[in-house]
C-alpha cells in the first residue's frame, strides 16, 4: 500500500507522548512504600521520649531510700526496687547533689511510704552513687536500653560500665523540678526522712578518701549580723565540700551540718549572695539574721 506522509508524523506524535507520561507512569503514589511519621516529628522538639511506635520513657526526680537487704541474699548486686518500672528493666539513675551516673536492674516492684521517695537503692547501687551514709538523696531516674555487655553485667551482679557524670547545667534544671521547699542538696532529720515499707539497714561508711587540704572557715558570725543558709545536710564530709565550693562555712547542730554564707553587713548583700545560690540551683537558700 501508498505510505503517507502523514504517518511518520503520527509515529513521531506518539513516541513523543509516551516520554511526556513515562514519569507519570512510573512514579510511586505518595504513601505507598513509606514509613509513616509520627505528627510530632514535624515540630521544632521532634518526638517527645518515643518515635510515635512504643511507650514514652520513664523520667521523673525524687528522692532516692536505702533498699532493705532481703534474707538469703548473697553478693552486692547493683540493684533497685520502684513502684512502676517492671522487674528485669534497667533504670539510669543520677544523683542530682553530684551526677554521679549509674546504671541499676529493676529487680522487683515496692510500695513506698511517701510520694517523695521515687527509687530504693541497694548497698552497692548506693555506694555506686557515693551515697553511703546518706539516709536519702535527691536523683534522677530514666529508663534505658542497656548495652548487652552491661546488661549481661548487671545480671551477675556486677557493676555497668562507667557512666560520665551529668553536667552543672542540666543537674541545676533538674533540681528545680524537686517539690518545694525540698532543697537540692538539703537532707531532713533523720526523724523526717522517708524509708521504705520494711526496716532500712544504714550502709556502713564508705572508706575515706585521700584528705585534701581545707579551705580556711570564714569567722564565725557576730551578733547582728546576716547569713545565707544553704543546705543543711548529714553527711559531715558532704557539708565541707560544698561550703569550700561555694566558699562559705559549716555550723553543726546535732547531726546536721548547715552551710551557710557569709556574715554580710546589710540586708542587699545577703539577698545578693541568696540569689546567686539560687541560680546555682540551691532553690532552698535562705536569709537569716543573727539575734
Amino acid at each position: 500500500m501508498p505510505w503517507s506522509v502523514d504517518r511518520p508524523l503520527t509515529l513521531v506524535g506518539l513516541a513523543l507522548a509516551s516520554l511526556t507520561t513515562a514519569p507519570a507512569t512510573s512514579a510511586q503514589s505518595p504513601g505507598s512504600g513509606a514509613v509513616k511519621l509520627p505528627p510530632e516529628a514535624g515540630t521544632p522538639t521532634g518526638p517527645a521520649g518515643t518515635s510515635g511506635m512504643g511507650q514514652p520513657r520513664y523520667d521523673a526526680v525524687g528522692l532516692a531510700v536505702l533498699q532493705p537487704t532481703r534474707p538469703g541474699s548473697t553478693g552486692n548486686p547493683v540493684t533497685a526496687a520502684h513502684r512502676q518500672l517492671p522487674p528485669g528493666s534497667v533504670a539510669e539513675i543520677t544523683a542530682l547533689a553530684t551526677g554521679r551516673t549509674i546504671l541499676a536492674l529493676i529487680d522487683e516492684k515496692t510500695s513506698l511510704t511517701t510520694d517523695k521517695a521515687e527509687i530504693a537503692l541497694s548497698p552497692a547501687a548506693a555506694r555506686l552513687l557515693d551515697l553511703s551514709g546518706e539516709t536519702s538523696a535527691p536523683v534522677r531516674v530514666r529508663t534505658t536500653i542497656a548495652s548487652p555487655a552491661d546488661l549481661n553485667a548487671l545480671r551477675r551482679g556486677q557493676a555497668a560500665a562507667r557512666r560520665l557524670d551529668a553536667p552543672p547545667a542540666l543537674l541545676a534544671a533538674l533540681r528545680l523540678q524537686l517539690s518545694p521547699p525540698q532543697s537540692v542538696s538539703a537532707a531532713a532529720p533523720a526523724n523526717a526522712l522517708p524509708v521504705a515499707a520494711t526496716s532500712m539497714r544504714k550502709l556502713p561508711d564508705p572508706t575515706p578518701a585521700p584528705t585534701r587540704p581545707a579551705a580556711t572557715p570564714l569567722t564565725p558570725p557576730q551578733r547582728g549580723q546576716y547569713l545565707v543558709q544553704v543546705a543543711a545536710l548529714s553527711h559531715p564530709a558532704r557539708a565541707q565540700g560544698l561550703a569550700r565550693t561555694l566558699g562559705g562555712f559549716v555550723e553543726t547542730a546535732g547531726s546536721l551540718h548547715r552551710v551557710r554564707l557569709g556574715p554580710f553587713a546589710d540586708a542587699k548583700s545577703a539577698q545578693r549572695a541568696r540569689d546567686a545560690a539560687q541560680r546555682r540551683g540551691y532553690g532552698g537558700a535562705t536569709i537569716i539574721v543573727q539575734p
